[in-house]
C-alpha cells in the first residue's frame, strides 16, 4: 500500500468515528456562491480521491480531496485525520482557471 492510499484509508476511518468542520471550513461552506452541503462533504470523502499530500502540515498529516457533489459538480476538501476525528479544514468549489480541466492538477500561471 502506498502512502497515499494510507492516508485515504486514515480519512476514511477518523470519518467513520466523527467529522469535524473547522471554523475555516464552515465559513467557506455557508459562502452564497458555494453552498456546500455537509452530506456533499461526506461524499467526497466517501468517494473521492487525493490529489495532493502534506504530511508536513503542522496541523498533523492533511491531504486535499477532489470528488463530486450535488448535479456532479467538482468539490475540494482538504482534511486531516486525527485518532477519534476527520478535522475538514477548508471545502470549495475549484476555479476552472486554477485548476486543470478535470480539477486534479494546479494550473501554474
Amino acid at each position: 500500500m502506498n502512502e497515499q492510499e494510507q492516508i485515504l484509508n486514515k480519512v476514511r476511518e477518523a470519518a467513520q468515528k466523527k467529522v469535524l468542520f473547522l471554523p475555516h471550513a464552515l465559513r467557506q461552506m455557508l459562502r452564497p456562491d458555494r453552498m456546500i452541503r455537509r452530506l456533499e462533504i461526506r461524499q467526497v470523502i466517501a468517494q473521492g480521491e487525493i490529489i495532493e499530500g502534506y504530511p508536513n502540515d503542522p496541523r498533523g498529516h492533511s491531504c486535499l480531496m477532489l470528488g463530486f457533489g450535488d448535479s456532479g459538480r467538482a468539490l475540494h476538501i482538504c482534511c486531516a485525520p486525527k485518532e477519534d476525528f476527520l478535522a475538514v479544514i477548508t471545502a470549495y468549489v475549484p476555479d476552472e482557471h486554477e485548476w486543470s480541466e478535470d480539477f486534479k492538477v494546479r494550473v501554474r500561471k
